[in-house]
């Protein structure tokens, strides 16, 4: 317990100096009108999501592509540059002089390593959501970066959506007083829990690989599709779904860290196939003034997915395709604001409009192409992932569990 309280004291020394991190001074910016290369490790379905709206950014090329599954590559390739160059080892694509950043969409153990092995090989890099699988990555990633000095932007998309940005500004202003609770949901009904053939073709598989440094094991077609399920591989609905919302959470209330966690987990639909509960609830407390709560199941999509900051004078409801400011009847002064992008139902997984993974794919362009920060930086997304590991270890521990001092 000793050498895990130290990784975490050095994970709040290490944010803090990664947040104030400036690029060094030798870093060139990169004209409007040079074409950036880029890679893509890790070319499943969250990678393949992400291709068509990547394609849209102006000056980039997808020429580049990795990943443990023959039929992965070849899909993706379908979206890339016709010859794009192809491999099952990440390695290899990095040692490419001609790659200029890389998009990693791996499982979820994997994306501390190659996040670190992409920076030391001069590639910035986009990286999916956790940035960390374990609480000690953390500091390892932070230090990687003050090391190598690149541009990492993580896949928490809300951060680039316009009407995020601008309900953060008006909670900012105080709009809505002091805010002292916030809600955060993401309810699916899923049919993922059911095991059964998972038309895997093991031969065009290097499971090996795939495994990295997770325990060795023999091959199972139902954790290669479902890996996120898994504590070896993912971290459940907490690393998946809340670290959404909390990274948004974090960033309007300029908080980092929770000070205690509790959570409690069931199986509902998952029990025997998951190891990770199907139905969650974490309560994580900041302080002596803000609480944080969230709610998430695959058993039942009533609400979706949103985000609600309650203030002593009005509360403001997002998701991802609008926001709403109600304020409370003691204070008729304060006026409704409401900000509808997206068409459709409320609490949507995904909008139209605002196309998220545009936006933020299109800052992380700009980022590097101006060597400036991009709007989901290292230092947020090893905060997001922190408060999660912590739900985690509440719910795994069966106690509440509490940040070292």
């Amino acid at each position: 317990m000793a050498s895990k309280s130290l990784s975490r004291r050095k994970f709040l020394a290490t944010v803090a100096a990664t947040s104030a991190m400036t690029l060094p001074a030798s870093a060139q910016p990169i004209g409007a009108n040079e074409r950036i290369n880029i890679g893509l490790i890790g070319t499943g379905g969250r990678c393949r999501h992400l291709m068509p709206a990547l394609a849209k950014v102006p000056n980039t090329r997808m020429m580049a592509l990795c990943d443990v599954y023959e039929p992965n590559l070849e899909l993706a390739q379908k979206l890339a540059e016709p010859k794009a160059y192809t491999t099952r080892d990440y390695h290899a694509l990095l040692a490419r002089k001609d790659v200029h950043a890389v998009l990693i969409a791996s499982p979820d153990h994997w994306h501390t390593p190659m996040t670190i092995d992409a920076m030391a090989a001069g590639k910035d890099v986009y990286v999916e959501k956790p940035l960390t699988h374990k609480m000690r990555e953390g500091a390892e990633i932070t230090a990687a970066l003050a090391k190598h000095r690149k541009i990492v932007q993580i896949g928490t998309q809300q951060r680039s959506m316009p009407h995020i940005v601008r309900a953060r500004e008006l909670i900012q202003a105080g709009r809505i007083g002091t805010v002292h609770k916030v809600r955060m949901t993401w309810n699916r009904n899923s049919d993922r829990v059911r095991r059964g053939p998972q038309n895997v073709d093991i031969k065009r598989l290097d499971w090996k690989r795939f495994l990295g440094n997770a325990p060795a094991q023999d091959f199972d077609d139902y954790k290669f599709r479902n890996w996120r399920w898994f504590w070896d591989f993912g971290n459940g609905i907490l690393t998946d779904l809340m670290v959404h919302w909390l990274d948004v959470a974090h960033w309007v209330c300029n908080v980092d860290h929770p000070d205690k966690a509790v959570t409690l987990g069931q199986f509902n639909t998952a029990r025997d196939v998951w190891q990770t509960p199907d139905t969650i609830q974490t309560l994580l407390h900041y302080g002596t003034n803000l609480q944080m709560h969230f709610e998430g199941t695959f058993c039942n999509a009533r609400g979706g997915a949103f985000i609600e900051f309650m203030g002593t004078e009005g509360s403001v409801y997002i998701d991802r395709g609008r926001f709403e400011l109600i304020p409370e009847p003691r204070f008729p002064k304060n006026k409704p604001e409401e900000q509808i992008l997206g068409q459709g139902p409320r609490g949507r997984d995904f909008y139209t409009t605002p196309d998220g993974e545009l936006v933020h794919l299109q800052n992380w362009i700009d980022a590097i192409r101006n060597q400036r920060q991009p709007s989901a930086p290292i230092s947020a997304g090893v905060s997001a992932a922190a408060a999660a590991h912590l739900g985690n270890e509440a719910y795994r521990q069966n106690r509440v569990a509490v940040w070292p001092k």
